[in-house]
């Protein structure tokens, strides 16, 4: 790992921490002491697990001047593990944006890596949407755009004002975490990709979520800013329709979200696209516009899909100057082999269906306001192509 602790500073000691500050003083963070991690988690307690995934568990912790924290513990030290370890603290380590997940630290001993979060309470999007609170309806019209808007922007902040661009590549709705406002957090950087300047793309191994992927990206490994504008158009589908990107119909056929709007959008049906739970209790100028601009962001040509400047635009209300918003749209099928890899695959970290976001599953909340949530169907499609 050297080139994660040359960009990253120093190994840590110990013995100590520092207080360090990246991007020209933009991100300050520590290097905490395993010592300090151990002590605020109650020894890696049980009682303290928020969640655990195959690449290992996250707790909740205190630290001595009383911080809340929560601490991903890596649970091996695969070469895959650790990559991913290194790109999100040093993605991380970059930014600082309100709707942004914050870095508060990390810790690199000789045999353990931890990444050091704010402490969010009040779970992720998917924990809403399909989990635990679905049926509470605490997610009502008003703070789902508002939900939809500051993920945009989060978004736009890492392809066009952090320098080099980010790409985050695993756009989902367990990666948008919710604070005590329900104000959006876009959460897990560990497939994020720099991009140079003047780089338009790269082609890269394949990792994320079926019925998120950008079709050029799940099936040729293609990665640019517009793979994550066409997942966040999923995302908004999702935000708005209550459905999950990728659903099992009888008999096992598999339907895309967009393969069950497609009929809706082009008849014009759009108060039949929203949540039932919301029971009509919504704008529908704004579902209009919502659609309209998820419609945009997933065509299946990325030349065409908008910029996140033009998508936190339009979602603001804004007209388009430009570019005229398609009625119909472009519904993107899987190949079979793709289908079929979504199941657990012990060719990724893990091998866990249910290893995709900062804090992963548990089946019962252990602690008031923990990121505790169950998932439906993630799975990390990790190949080469």
């Amino acid at each position: 790992m050297g080139s994660f602790l040359s960009c990253c500073g120093p190994k840590e000691s110990d013995e100590g921490y520092l207080d360090r500050n990246i991007a020209g003083g933009n991100t300050s963070w520590r290097i905490f002491t395993y010592k300090e991690l151990h002590t605020a988690t109650n020894g890696f307690s049980e009682d303290n697990m928020l969640g655990e995934g195959g690449f290992g568990s996250v707790y909740w912790g205190k630290t001595s001047d009383g911080l809340q924290i929560a601490v991903k513990k890596l649970k091996a030290m695969t070469s895959k593990a650790e990559m991913e370890f290194a790109v999100e603290v040093e993605v991380l380590g970059r930014v600082r944006h309100k709707n942004l997940l914050g870095l508060r630290g990390y810790c690199a001993g000789s045999d353990h890596r931890l990444i050091v979060y704010d402490y969010i309470p009040n779970l992720s999007l998917l924990s809403h949407l399909h989990g635990q609170f679905a049926s509470e309806l605490r997610l009502n019209w008003q703070r789902r755009m508002r939900i939809a808007i500051g993920s945009a922007e989060g978004l736009l902040y890492l392809h066009h004002e952090v320098a080099p661009h980010i790409i985050h590549r695993d756009i989902k709705a367990s990666n948008v975490l919710l604070d005590s406002d329900f104000e959006p957090l876009v959460a897990d950087f560990g497939f994020a990709k720099l991009i140079p300047e003047g780089v338009s793309h790269l082609t890269t191994r394949v990792k994320g979520t079926l019925g998120y992927l950008a079709p050029e990206y799940a099936m040729w490994g293609k990665v640019s800013e517009s793979c994550d504008v066409y997942s966040f158009g999923i995302l908004l589908l999702e935000i708005v329709t209550g459905r999950k990107p990728m659903e099992k119909l009888p008999g096992g056929v598999k339907r895309t979200i967009t393969q069950w709007a497609e009929p809706l959008i082009l008849g014009g049906r759009y108060k039949n696209l929203v949540d039932p739970k919301l029971r009509g209790n919504f704008d529908e100028n704004q579902v209009k516009q919502a659609i309209s601009v998820a419609v945009l962001c997933v065509q299946s040509d990325p030349d065409k899909r908008p910029k996140m400047k033009e998508v936190v635009s339009l979602l603001k209300g804004c007209e388009p100057k430009e570019k005229a918003i398609p009625t119909r749209i472009q519904s993107v099928k899987y190949e079979e082999e793709l289908l079929e890899l979504d199941q657990p695959s012990e060719d990724d970290v893990g091998g866990n269906p249910d290893d995709s976001g900062v804090f992963k599953s548990l089946e019962v909340q252990k602690m008031q306001d923990s990121y505790n949530h169950k998932h439906h169907g993630d799975w990390r499609l990790n190949r080469n192509v």
